[in-house]
């Protein structure tokens, strides 16, 4: 077995639901490198140590354990970010061949959403789902009623059931569950019940370990563990993933806005995990006294750079100089433009100090993006520059473009924002099939705006012939397969797109706008396509953690 992850959930996460987390990791271990994670578990409760005692791959419990169930009550969105990076960072350390994540405990604290929550997180970690179902407050017939409940939210979260283990079973119960669920399409077991953890019984984990055993074979078990999985990509998996990414390889950032405080939250926040190394530009001193104030501590790891330093100066002048030599810059002019920050950010990174640039928090599109086309360029292959978002959805990640630079692309402009964006969505792992919208369908409305994205298409076929492309396609055509079906029968790529471009800036910027406020996908860039050097651009209304993953995506754009 090799890179396995069950997720043992349970709308009661009680007894009968321990003596299965227990059997799992046991039958797991005896076939390989079997590992334990914890994602919401109070320090106080005992049964994480005795996973651990079943597992054989060298953990303590505080390695395994994700946040307290206060943590994710409280603010369940955090709570799966801080779940997903606690797991990544173990599942590196460790690299077992079988991850068993065993979720949240029974509670005296009624949470409603505590079964979809452990569903969610599920998908977060590209779990296959095993349920423990107790039988004892039910009939048979009540089991699979609840079986089916569970399975309906684990399958709309992304997530797919591998095996239904009935606990809590007298031999009646037993065969009244087994006859109820005689058509389930996954492995049924019945467990019996037994008190474990027990504080009175030193033989109660012997007891769930035969109990286990008894009903639920090993090679059973083991081969519902290994069903095969098409696991979602959902926001906090990508998110992480970034993170990963960008830690891989660290590369050096600058962020020209260091006297904006979401700026220096999302530097604190990146600097206290490693993940990329920064250049603020700005007072040191003063920045450093507003991290205080904020109670960040970890913005001493960064790197200032204040803009009247003359040993940084004076080579970017006389480097602006020769760059903008063609537009009769002089030494003077080369000085006034450098007090702009976002400009002398862009010299950074021009002479080489950084890899990358982040802004836009307090500036607009135009401020950002003019000084990299000025002094940056475009990469020798690229006719122009384009902006993507990466719209992360429930369950997979999807491409936008062009949303921020062209206004009103021609056919030979969108096919090379096409080539680009499926360019950017390969280097997030996204394999890409490219949709050119418009009102028509493969012909079925007319006029020049069709005309338009036709010939696009025709221009991406010949610059990218491997490349999977259909248009002209309206997005419901794009998006859905079903619409699919009826729209553009026969069509491979229709109703499967990830990559959608838009035929103008008006259509793209609304489009991603609307999807994200009323959809709840988080969208990550712009990502300025094209140029020399990563450079990208902030709305000025981002959130802490939209800079922070703009940061980590410019950081893995370096890195290519």
């Amino acid at each position: 077995m090799t890179n396995e992850v069950i997720y043992i959930n349970s709308p009661e996460g009680k007894n009968g639901r321990n003596v299965v987390a227990y059997g799992v990791v046991k039958a797991l271990a005896s076939k390989g490198k079997t590992a334990v994670f914890r994602p919401v578990a109070c320090k106080k409760e005992a049964f994480t140590g005795e996973l651990l005692k079943a597992s054989n791959a060298d953990q303590s419990v505080e390695q395994v354990r994700g946040v307290c169930p206060k943590c994710a009550r409280k603010d369940k969105s955090t709570a799966r970010g801080d779940i997903v990076a606690a797991y990544s960072a173990e599942l590196e350390r460790v690299n077992p061949d079988t991850m068993v994540v065993v979720g949240s405990d029974g509670s005296s604290v009624f949470d409603p959403e505590a079964f979809t929550f452990n569903a969610d997180i599920a998908s977060d970690l590209k779990a296959k789902t095993f349920l423990a179902i107790c039988t004892i407050p039910r009939n048979g017939e009540q089991v699979k009623a609840t079986v089916e409940t569970c399975t309906a939210e684990v399958e709309q979260a992304g997530g797919k059931i591998a095996g239904v283990f009935v606990t809590g079973c007298t031999d009646e119960k037993a065969a009244d569950a087994k006859n109820a669920l005689k058509d389930s399409p996954v492995p049924v077991w019945t467990i019996p019940a037994v008190d474990f953890p027990s504080d009175t019984d030193p033989d109660a984990a012997s007891k769930a370990a035969k109990a286990f055993a008894d009903n639920a074979p090993t090679d059973e078990v083991v081969a519902a563990a290994q069903t095969p999985f098409d696991a979602p990509t959902t926001p906090y998996a990508f998110q992480n993933d970034l993170l990963v990414k960008a830690k891989a390889a660290k590369k050096t950032i600058v962020l020209p806005e260091g006297s904006e405080d979401r700026i220096i939250k999302a530097a604190d926040y990146l600097l206290a995990r490693d993940i990329v190394n920064l250049i603020i530009v700005g007072d040191k001193d003063a920045i450093l006294a507003r991290g205080k104030e904020l109670g960040l501590d970890s913005l001493s790891k960064a790197s200032y750079q204040p803009m009247d330093d003359e040993e940084v100066l004076e080579p970017m002048v006389a480097k602006l100089c020769e760059l903008r030599a063609k537009k009769g810059m002089t030494p003077e002019q080369a000085r006034k433009q450098l007090t702009d920050p976002s400009y002398f950010g862009t010299m950074l990174v021009v002479l080489g100090k950084a890899d990358g640039l982040v802004s836009g928090s307090i500036n607009s599109t135009a401020n950002t993006v003019r000084p990299a086309l000025q002094v940056i360029k475009t990469k020798p292959s690229a006719s122009l520059v384009s902006g993507a978002f990466l719209m992360c959805f429930k369950d997979h990640v999807a491409v936008f473009a062009d949303c921020a630079i062209n206004l009103n692309p021609n056919a030979e402009q969108l096919a090379d924002i096409a080539v680009q964006s499926a360019d950017t969505a390969r280097a997030f792992g996204v394999d890409p099939k490219v949709g050119m919208l418009c009102y028509s369908t493969l012909g079925s409305g007319k006029g020049p705006d069709v005309d338009l994205v036709e010939e696009a298409t025709k221009l991406v076929h010949e610059k990218a012939p491997d490349l999977p492309a259909v248009g002209s396609i309206q997005f419901d055509a794009a998006w859905s397969p079903t619409v699919a079906a009826t729209k553009a029968k026969g069509n491979d790529v229709a109703g499967h797109v990830n990559v959608f471009i838009f035929p103008s800036l008006a259509a793209g910027n609304i489009a991603y706008k609307a999807v994200q406020r009323t959809s709840g996908a988080i969208a990550i860039g712009p990502v300025l396509q094209g140029l020399n050097k990563p450079v990208n651009d902030l709305s000025r209304g981002a959130l802490v953690e939209d800079i922070i993953n703009t940061v980590a995506l410019t950081a893995v754009e370096a890195q290519q």
